[in-house]
């Protein structure tokens, strides 16, 4: 299955703000750009209408005096007050012609603007257009008070007030990204113990529960994490005390069929077994030749007798808590050795000491370790079985490694690995059965001690 890539919440919450931050200082600066662009313009503007009317008085000056010397047009009066750098001042007359023009000079500044910055500001505006304004006297145009701006002036100005917004970006956008991330990581500390407790719970530790949280948020996660832990230890406690009574039926019924085939079966092959011996006596004497035939059916009796003695024993094992769990373990363990006839070794062996444990425990680990040797020999064809039982501080561990065929658990088993589940379960423990490192199965059992009762406890203490 394809897996999207990971990517961690802080930084990611973190990028986001950035990225609108920057977009909000892009859009300011292109607000503060406009608006410069608009001043710039309504002021050349404004220069313009000066001059236009400083024309006009000029040109009414001169008809009044009636003077030879017609000084007109002359820019140099209004110059004095207007000019600044990278201003023109310029009168055309009627016919489009340039009569007059005055220019300052541009201030030589090192800080010159990116070719990029250029490019992007001549594109979007106009730096270099001119205001026009003009010259009427009596009704008669004479001409137009032309104003403009140096497009590289007017480009570095822009430049110059925009590099005090980048600047303040470069330095705020930083700084506002670590003081997020430093806020997202503080307020999703507590995410940490919401894996924690789910790792717990995954663990089967149905006791997790998550401390008040300040978000509201995760409060509410909180909530329903507690109430979903409360429900599945109440469910599995439900399940298993389920699961116990099925066992215990399973178990009654076992019982029940050993009694029905010990009395019924088992004495009908005694009584076959009688009269084939009887019959045999009686051929001896009249018929010699159906003493071959009274010999084959107290064979096949015997036969049968054998294989009863064998489902009897798998359906009704020797008291455990009679004779004991380690005395029972090593009986069955010493059983299968005999009936495999050299074809299979079991070997078990004990770690702690298992007396006070409850039948019910006792029980169940009987039956698990049954049906895992069953597995084992029947199934996996293993030629060595090493079963350990050990009790430890605070859980009885049982391990099973076998040389079979490594296969499917549930194809090998059957139906024989749900029942150990189930067992498992019922006694709120663990079950793992995997390929073993060098080959054959590995069978691991873990039950908590809590499981077994406060004797066992006690005792383990």
């Amino acid at each position: 299955m394809w897996n999207r890539p990971r990517f961690d919440l802080k930084v990611r919450l973190t990028l986001r703000v950035a990225a609108i931050s920057a977009a909000c200082f892009a859009a300011i600066s292109a607000y503060f750009l406009i608006t410069a662009d608009r001043a710039a313009h309504a002021r050349i503007d404004d220069i313009a209408a000066i001059v236009a009317k400083t024309l006009e008085l000029q040109q009414g000056k001169v008809l009044w005096t009636a003077s030879p010397r017609a000084d007109f047009p002359n820019l140099d009066p209004v110059s004095a007050y207007v000019m600044t750098p990278g201003l023109c001042l310029a009168f055309r007359g009627p016919a489009g012609e340039m009569i007059q023009r005055f220019c300052s000079g541009a201030p030589v500044t090192a800080d010159l603007p990116p070719q990029i910055f250029t490019a992007f500001y001549h594109g979007l505006f106009d730096p270099g257009r001119e205001a026009a304004r003009p010259v009427i006297l009596r009704g008669t145009k004479l001409g137009e008070a032309v104003v403009s701006v140096d497009p590289a002036v007017q480009t570095a100005e822009a430049w110059h007030e925009a590099g005090r917004l980048m600047l303040a970006l470069a330095i705020a956008l930083p700084l506002l990204c670590v003081l997020v991330y430093a806020a997202l990581a503080r307020a999703l500390r507590p995410t940490h113990m919401i894996r924690a407790g789910l790792e717990r719970i995954a663990a089967n530790d149905l006791t997790a529960r998550l401390p008040p949280f300040d978000l509201a948020e995760l409060s509410a996660v909180r909530d329903v994490f507690n109430h979903l832990a409360e429900s599945l230890d109440t469910a599995l406690a439900e399940r298993a005390e389920l699961t116990r009574k099925l066992i215990a039926l399973q178990d009654e019924e076992r019982r029940h069929l050993a009694r029905e085939l010990h009395d019924e079966f088992g004495q009908s092959l005694a009584a076959i077994r009688a009269l084939a011996s009887s019959a045999r006596q009686t051929a001896a004497q009249e018929c010699p030749s159906l003493l071959g035939e009274c010999d084959g059916i107290a064979r096949t009796a015997s036969g049968m007798m054998e294989t009863l003695r064998g489902a009897l024993f798998r359906l009704r094992p020797p008291d455990v808590e009679e004779l004991g769990l380690v005395a029972s373990l090593e009986g069955l363990v010493a059983g299968w050795n005999g009936r495999s006839r050299g074809e299979t070794r079991f070997a078990i062996r004990f770690d702690g000491t298992f007396e006070t444990l409850p039948a019910t425990i006792s029980a169940n680990l009987y039956r698990i370790v049954q049906e895992a040797l069953t597995n084992a020999a029947k199934h996996a064809g293993a030629t060595k079985v090493n079963l350990e039982l050990a009790m430890h501080a605070d859980e009885i561990a049982l391990a099973i490694d076998d040389d079979g065929r490594s296969t499917d658990p549930v194809a090998k088993s059957g139906m024989g690995l749900l029942g150990m589940r189930e067992r498992v379960a019922a006694l709120r423990g663990r079950l793992s059965f995997e390929a073993g490192l060098q080959g054959g199965s590995a069978l691991r059992v873990v039950i908590p001690l809590t499981a077994a009762g406060p004797q066992a406890l006690e005792h383990a203490a």
